[in-house]
């Protein structure tokens, strides 16, 4: 099992219109190829210009083929362009991470 943990940190007063765009035309195309998220989560303390969310993939490549079909996706497409016109995000974040042996693992 793979997780991918992505943390975003937008511009100061914008994170909640980022993520109404992201409910409105993100959402949809994204989940369609990655399944539900195992967490989307806002900040409750620290900095809360950010936000996390957290995808399970079974290795590498089956992260892989998802990311490249939601990449190749026109809505994906639609999606990105509105973000890159709003201008929210800032920082983005990745980390590959896989669980311990001796803690229950995520469900899909």
């Amino acid at each position: 099992m793979l997780l991918d943990v992505r943390t975003y940190t937008c511009r100061p007063g914008t994170i909640k219109t980022h993520l109404a765009l992201y409910a409105k035309l993100g959402k949809g195309p994204q989940t369609r190829h990655l399944g539900q998220p195992l967490a989307y989560l806002t900040t409750e303390t620290g900095n809360p210009n950010q936000y996390v969310h957290i995808w399970v993939y079974e290795n590498a490549a089956d992260r892989e083929t998802r990311r490249a079909a939601m990449a190749a996706d026109p809505e994906w497409q639609a999606y990105l362009a509105e973000s890159r016109a709003l201008g929210a995000l800032i920082r983005q974040r990745n980390k590959l991470m896989v669980p311990v042996d001796f803690f229950p693992q995520p469900r899909r």
